[in-house]
Order: C-alpha cells, then sequence, then structure tokens
C-alpha cells in the first residue's frame, strides 16, 4: 500500500469524523444538524435539503423552507423520527426549530460523545498503519524491496500515522471547545 493511498483514506476518514461531529449539537443553530434527516416525500425517501431551503435567521433557530409547502406535516415528521433531540414547528408554510441552550450535565455528556468518535477515527487510522506495515513487511519477504527500504518505508507510514492523530485530536479538541463554550 503505497503511502499516497494511506494518506488518501486518511483524508477520508477526517472528513467522516467531522461530517459526524457536525451532527452533534452544540447549542447555536447548524444546518448539518439535519444532514441525516430523511423525509418520505411521495414514497421516496430523499434527504431533507433537496427538498427545502435550509436558513439560521438567528443563532438559536434553524428555518426550513420546502420548495412544495404541501411537504410541511412529511418534513416535521422526519424531523422526529430522526428524533435530534428538538421538537419542530410550523406556520403552514415554513417549518422552525429552535435550538434549546445546553445544559452543563448535557454539554459533559456530548463530549463523552466526541471523544468516542475521535477514538472511533483513531482505530481505522490505526488499522491503516498495521495493513501498511503488513503489506510492506510481505513485499520484504517475497523481495520486491530491500531492507533498508522496508525501514525507510515503515518509518514514512509512522510519520504519516502520527500526524493523523494529532489532527484528528485536533479537531476533536476545537468540537469539544465549540461545545463547552456558553
Amino acid at each position: 500500500m503505497s503511502n499516497k493511498s494511506v494518506e488518501d483514506r486518511i483524508e477520508k476518514s477526517k472528513e467522516v469524523l467531522k461530517a459526524d461531529l457536525n451532527t452533534v449539537r452544540a447549542g447555536r443553530a447548524n444546518a448539518a444538524l439535519l444532514d441525516k434527516v430523511v423525509v418520505d416525500y411521495y414514497g421516496t425517501p430523499t434527504p431533507l435539503k433537496q427538498l427545502s431551503n435550509i436558513s439560521t435567521p438567528d443563532p438559536r433557530t434553524l428555518l426550513i423552507t420546502p420548495f412544495d409547502p404541501k411537504t410541511v406535516p412529511d418534513i416535521e415528521k422526519a424531523i422526529n423520527i430522526a428524533d435530534i433531540g428538538i421538537t419542530p414547528s410550523n406556520d403552514g408554510k415554513n417549518v422552525r426549530l429552535a435550538i434549546p441552550q445546553l445544559t452543563e450535565e448535557r454539554r459533559v455528556e456530548l463530549t463523552k460523545t466526541i471523544k468516542k468518535m475521535g477514538e472511533e477515527t483513531k482505530v481505522a487510522v490505526r488499522n491503516l498503519r498495521r495493513e501498511s506495515i503488513d503489506k510492506l513487511k510481505k513485499q520484504q519477504k517475497n523481495g520486491e524491496i530491500s531492507e533498508d527500504e522496508l525501514a525507510v518505508e515503515l518509518d514514512d507510514v509512522e510519520k504519516t500515522i502520527e500526524k493523523a492523530i494529532k489532527d484528528i485530536d485536533a479537531i476533536v479538541a476545537e468540537k469539544e471547545k465549540e461545545v463547552m463554550e456558553v
């Protein structure tokens, strides 16, 4: 496995972590909170963002304006089913989500969830390290690379993985800071 493909897979892992962290409610309105909401639109499961405009008129409110006003009840139902912890309200044309202030207890709970997500990403990255090392040792055993090349490659893999883990820690720390902010 080339160092380039390892780096690509690490980048994908970090992107997935960032996307997952965006769905963690940090006490302020963020349209990414609704990324996983799927609406039953005439019998077809459709992502909410394909059926409406999502805006943040103020820091604690999400405003969902459907392209088809007839879908308001379906959107409300989908948000309730998605269980994001916020009850939607509608005025017939729009759906509003008022983001409540987080309690200290809930903030601590969320930081544990954030740390768990970061740890899962680190495990995936460490698995990449193990895979890479196994492939490199196999190549050396088969005579495809010399022992010196193996040592250089192993060092490269180690440096790449260490950097990725530091990046993941930084991403997690940033999100924890955001959640703990009052």
